[in-house]
């Protein structure tokens, strides 16, 4: 009962740390009204937050690595708490970016931990479905949290959907603190280390399939919003209801996904993630200018979302178990790394007016991850 509760912790701490890290995306629309910036500046808060990210997660693995993971993950999600909070506050553009610099600083340190944690808790046989059940919170953020967030934002102002989340954060580190074991650490990590996961062709493929497909998929998740309304006259609500489908497929993807691993096996079901994401994008791509196609573009590509990095992360704890925190944390980097290029991509394709291409061009990084990840 005890480990059941902790997972339960740890995926509510990942559902708000999806929603914080992709939080924005959905607020744009307000942020630029109300803040008198572009569309890309206000993009901007994803991709400063990912170049945190993407520097702060094996950073923070290899200094924290022999820290009680209890107190590691509840101070990250306090940390992130006040962040929000503060955002909520924020009075113009600098000042919130500032607040989210810190607040994806301690962001950092908490999905590859929590997927280390989870794995030192249950038996070997089992990690590949216990990491993908933890990693649910992800695909819930993306399911309930980004509408919620699209539809409060548009009904009451960013700085409402800030506030909540910072509540939210403070919950979840109560309940984390209340159920996760006390004296769980693993081994000190040294420079030696960081070499063998580097020697590992394995789980340099995997890690940089992460990263290409993640560049693909936020060329267009960034500007998810103001692309679907310039194409097709989507209205706030149409918005909401497509990061509906998108995280609703998400969350029942990763749901297959954590079914079908104990049968098939985590690099099939890896393949089938990949290939299914691969597939909704093109469709999301063709389709640009009607929105119901466009919507099943975006229940295909969401059904693959969040199942594709569950699989990366068991595949990769899998591969060098003793170093999983940091294989993981690396895996997180990638994903960072991707979604910074990819906003930048976006932002670029955005403002040279070419809508339609921003699609195509997200599709076509999908296709080479996924003949990376055979």
């Amino acid at each position: 009962m005890g480990m059941r509760f902790a997972a339960y912790a740890l995926l509510l701490g990942n559902l708000i740390i999806g929603m914080t890290v992709m939080g924005p995306a959905a607020m744009i629309p307000q942020l630029t009204a109300d803040l008198d910036v572009s569309v890309t500046r206000a993009a901007f808060l994803i991709t400063a937050g990912a170049i945190v990210l993407c520097i702060g997660s094996p950073l923070v693995a290899w200094i924290t690595n022999g820290i009680d993971r209890r107190r590691l993950l509840a101070v990250s999600l306090a940390m992130i708490a006040v962040g929000q909070a503060g955002s909520a506050l924020a009075p113009d553009m600098t000042v919130l970016l500032v607040l989210r610099v810190v607040s994806t600083a301690a962001a950092a340190i908490f999905t590859p931990q929590a997927a280390s944690t989870i794995a030192m808790m249950v038996p070997e046989k089992e990690r590949p479905g216990a990491i993908s059940f933890v990693f649910l919170g992800w695909s819930l953020a993306a399911a309930g949290g980004l509408p919620l967030i699209a539809w409060s934002a548009g009904m009451f102002g960013w700085r409402p959907a800030f506030a909540g989340l910072g509540l939210g954060a403070a919950i979840a580190a109560v309940f984390l603190w209340l159920s996760v074991p006390a004296g769980l650490r693993a081994p000190p990590m040294s420079l030696a280390s960081w070499g063998t996961l580097f020697s590992n062709r394995l789980v340099v493929m995997l890690i940089a399939a992460t990263g290409i497909g993640t560049v693909g998929q936020f060329t267009i998740f960034t500007y998810l919003a103001p692309l679907v309304a310039e194409l097709a006259t989507a209205t706030p609500t149409m918005i909401a209801v497509l990061f509906a489908v998108f995280g609703i497929s998400g969350f029942l993807g990763n749901l297959a996904a954590t079914r079908a691993v104990g049968r098939i096996g985590a690099y099939s079901t890896s393949i089938a993630c990949f290939s299914v994401m691969l597939a909704g994008a093109l469709v999301f791509a063709a389709g640009a200018g009607s929105y119901a196609v466009m919507l099943v573009g975006g229940a295909l590509w969401g059904s693959g979302f969040a199942a594709s990095n569950s699989m990366q992360q068991a595949r990769l704890a899998a591969a060098v178990p003793a170093l999983a925190g940091a294989a993981i944390a690396l895996n997180s980097s990638a994903i960072y790394v991707g979604q910074a290029g990819g906003s930048v991509l976006g932002g670029v394709l955005f403002d040279a007016g070419w809508l339609v291409a921003m699609g195509y061009a997200g599709a076509a990084f999908l296709v080479v991850a996924t003949a990376v990840i055979r």
